[in-house]
């Protein structure tokens, strides 16, 4: 059985927008909980696990020190390199 793309895959493969990525990010920072995120046409993506997945995002994202800037960039990393789930 194939793995699942990553979002960035979906990314390049034009499955998924500049704004569903962005859509993405705010809908972690709104709830870093969030379990099942549609991402593109059939995909969803469990926002708090891609992060938490992640080392280097979780830590900007735990560090009270790092720019609003630097926590989105890390979270969108994160998405970007998570695999995306059939929906």
């Amino acid at each position: 059985m194939a793995e699942s793309p990553t979002v960035g895959e979906l990314f390049k493969a034009k499955a998924v927008t500049d704004e569903q990525a962005n859509a993405a990010v705010d809908a972690y920072l709104e709830n870093p909980g969030t379990t099942a995120h549609p991402i593109a046409d059939g995909y969803s993506l469990d926002l708090g696990a891609a992060v938490a997945g992640h080392a280097w995002a979780s830590q900007v994202v735990a560090n009270p020190e790092s720019s609003p800037g630097l926590k989105r960039a890390a979270i969108r990393t994160a998405i970007l390199l998570a695999r995306a789930e059939k929906a």
